[in-house]
């Protein structure tokens, strides 16, 4: 799918430098992609506090079995 956006150049600029990206394309979809990976991160967060686990899961037996 082509899409043409009107984005600041001094944006582009500063993300492909910052992410040693070729191409405005390139900074543009790793911004994308760190973009919905962090609202996806939120969604977890709001998980907090509302899941039980069980009392008896021994995390570090599970650590030793790999």
């Amino acid at each position: 799918m082509s899409t043409n956006l009107q984005i600041d150049d001094r944006l582009i600029i500063k993300a492909r430098e910052l992410g040693r990206h070729k191409t405005k394309r390139d900074a543009v979809t790793q911004a994308l992609k760190e973009y919905i990976q962090r609202m996806e991160q939120k969604k977890i967060v709001k998980l907090f506090g509302k899941i039980d686990y069980d009392p008896d899961y021994d995390y570090k037996a599970q650590r030793n079995k790999h």
